[in-house]
């Protein structure tokens, strides 16, 4: 049996009102047997620094320990290898701790003092921590070790006050040895692992950045069109509505911004209002381990500009960004990590035109890979293939590849599309069917790219994958945009089946919203609307995701907040016959009034028509 994770888990939080001392150096000098009232040569560095390898080092792979107890340092919890010889040391010698010891400096000669235990209760009053709870720090120390199967919760207290021969005094005056009620099981059967603890903790000091992150957490404090906004997006997918003008495409531009560091076109501007300490941008970078370290970057008015963060913890994985002109903006993380220190940005940004034709040392661009793919790289012809079938439109033909063509005034081949009506050559096709194409043909492309780039770099490549796109219903007929979201989803299982993708998706469209309803799940989906409050401001919030069934309940919901599914003028008729459903008393000319109204905007079979004759009739009125 093994001391269950959970309870380690909570360790942390009981044990962090204290003082590290009473957890590694008082430790070291009751294991090594510490005379009282005389002092004996004693290695405590020495002594303290295995102490701290076995009981303190939950990553292996790090030069620095861990501790649970109270810290102010910037490291967090984390301790520097040189922590026994520096910190700890200096702690010993002077302050709340220096009279417990026995110690002349400069030598290696330490006892405790007759009044230790006094003094250390007299430490513990001071910071209004408490006694020290055996249970909890025995859990800590235990952690790993196999207690068998008659295990109970007082052995591990039991274990603890005999190996470190706490005496009579001690136990009354230090520490609180009850055992404490307990929701969670104290034991299990499984091994427990340090790899669990560390998705709790920061990385250490020394680790590399972690790689594969997501966006957790946006909060923007005097930019934009609202003067404080925060977004939390969802693991899956994340769905940003909301009117014209009110701020889709910038928080789409700040999520790319706070992923990179790079801006995909021009840097947000502090809001004319704005007090000079009051732009801020704060994310949070979530790894594959869930930590993410919250980072906040303030305007420099001097340099007008946003500094780019440094010293990331986790390094999002591959990006892609469809921008609603057409343009795109590839972020690839072992690219990021190839150009460090060099005269190379890892972001890749395209314009539409480069994305077709190509741009120099970075793509060759849709119209020459798609060729190349087709007549010489079937695998990564199959994948582009498969992603086109899976975004094909319904009640049309799948998007497929024909046999490239050559034409007037183009010295290449020009790829086609198969349609029912025969080939088209791709730069004759739609714009709904080129946007589509373009977005199938950069996923593509870039996942290759990263899968050639980690190769070259000898990693494995990502399974996290971020893509945002503004306005996914551009271009599209109704059909489409009924289908095309799930379809974009469903694209990450072509690429790989390891892959998770983030996505984080701007609309206007109803259609696109109904087409999720049956794929939305609450657990890793979320809804976001942007509306204009009362007093012209702009407030942003998730909102519930309603399955409403008919496209017409959608345009009528909160979201798009239209009274009726109909022409702005057949809305004002059925609001103005509405108005005299109110009334106490309907004059015969009001009535007729009314329904010429209704006859020049509604269709004879709207349904509206059945309660309307009803009323008239009700009032005398034939109709």
């Amino acid at each position: 049996m093994y001391i269950d994770v959970e309870v380690v888990k909570a360790s942390l939080d009981q044990l962090r009102a204290f003082h590290p001392f009473f957890g590694i150096t008082f430790l070291v000098c009751k294991k090594g047997n510490l005379p009282v009232g005389r002092s004996v040569s004693f290695p405590i560095n020495a002594d303290e620094e295995e102490f701290l390898r076995t009981h303190y080092k939950p990553d292996l792979s790090s030069q620095f320990f861990f501790q649970p107890f109270r810290t102010s340092s910037r490291l967090g919890g984390w301790l520097s290898p040189k922590y026994p010889y520096s910190g700890s040391q200096s702690t010993r010698t002077r302050g709340d701790f220096e009279r417990a010891f026995i110690h002349k400096k400069g030598t290696d000669q330490w006892g405790w003092s007759k009044s230790y235990v006094d003094v250390l209760r007299a430490k513990l009053d001071r910071d209004k921590s408490g006694r020290i709870p055996v249970f909890w720090l025995a859990a800590w120390l235990y952690r790993e070790r196999n207690w068998g199967e008659d295990v109970h919760p007082t052995s591990i207290v039991q274990q603890f006050l005999s190996e470190f021969s706490i005496t009579k005094a001690e136990q009354d005056k230090l520490f609180r040895v009850t055992i404490p009620e307990l929701t969670i099981p104290v034991f299990s059967q499984v091994a427990y692992s340090d790899t669990q603890l560390l998705k709790l903790l920061a990385p250490a000091p020394d680790a590399k950045p972690q790689e594969g992150g997501t966006l957790r957490l946006l909060r923007i404090e005097g930019i934009g069109p609202s003067k404080s906004m925060t977004f939390e997006p969802a693991e899956r997918l994340s769905i940003i509505t909301g009117d014209n003008g009110l701020g889709k495409t910038f928080l789409l531009e700040m999520v790319w911004w706070s992923l990179t560091g790079h801006w995909a076109e021009q840097p947000a501007f502090p809001r004319l209002d704005a007090k000079k300490n009051e732009p801020t941008i704060t994310f949070e970078i979530a790894a594959k381990n869930n930590f993410a370290k919250t980072t906040t970057i303030g305007y420099d008015w001097d340099a007008q500009r946003w500094p780019a963060p440094k010293g990331r913890p986790t390094i999002p994985g591959l990006i892609i960004y469809a921008r609603v002109d057409g343009s795109f903006a590839v972020w690839d993380p072992v690219r990021h990590a190839s150009t460090q220190g060099a005269d190379q940005s890892p972001v890749l940004l395209f314009s539409r035109r480069e994305v077709l034709h190509g741009l120099e040392g970075r793509i060759e661009g849709l119209l020459r890979d798609w060729v190349r793919w087709q007549q010489g790289d079937p695998a990564a012809f199959d994948t582009f293939k498969s992603v086109l079938y899976k975004l094909s439109p319904p009640d049309m033909m799948p998007l497929t590849p024909g046999d490239p063509i050559r034409m007037p005034n183009e010295a290449r081949p020009i790829p086609t599309l198969q349609h029912s009506y025969g080939l088209v050559p791709f730069v004759n096709e739609s714009a709904g069917v080129k946007r589509i194409v373009t977005l199938a043909y950069l996923i593509v492309w870039a996942w290759n790219e990263h899968k050639i780039y980690s190769s070259i770099a000898r990693k494995q490549p990502q399974e996290r994958v971020v893509i945002l796109i503004d306005e996914m219903e551009a271009h599209l007929h109704p059909r489409w945009q009924r289908v095309i979201l799930p379809a974009v989803l469903g694209v990450a299982s072509i690429l790989g089946r390891n892959i998770q993708p983030q996505m984080i998706v701007a609309t206007h469209s109803p259609m696109i919203l109904a087409s999720v309803e049956t794929g939305f799940s609450d657990n890793t989906d979320k809804l976001f609307h942007l509306e204009l409050t009362k007093d012209s401001a702009v407030a942003f919030k998730q909102v519930p995701f309603v399955r409403y069934g008919r496209i017409d309940r959608w345009l009528t919901s909160d979201l798009f907040d239209l009274k009726q599914p109909r022409s702005r003028e057949g809305e004002q008729a059925i609001e103005l016959a509405r108005s005299l459903f109110e009334k106490a008393e309907v004059t015969r000319e009001e009535i007729l009034e009314a329904t010429k109204a209704l006859t020049a905007t509604l269709s004879s079979h709207d349904e509206f028509w059945s309660r309307w004759a009803y009323f008239a009739e009700r009032k005398g009125v034939q109709l």
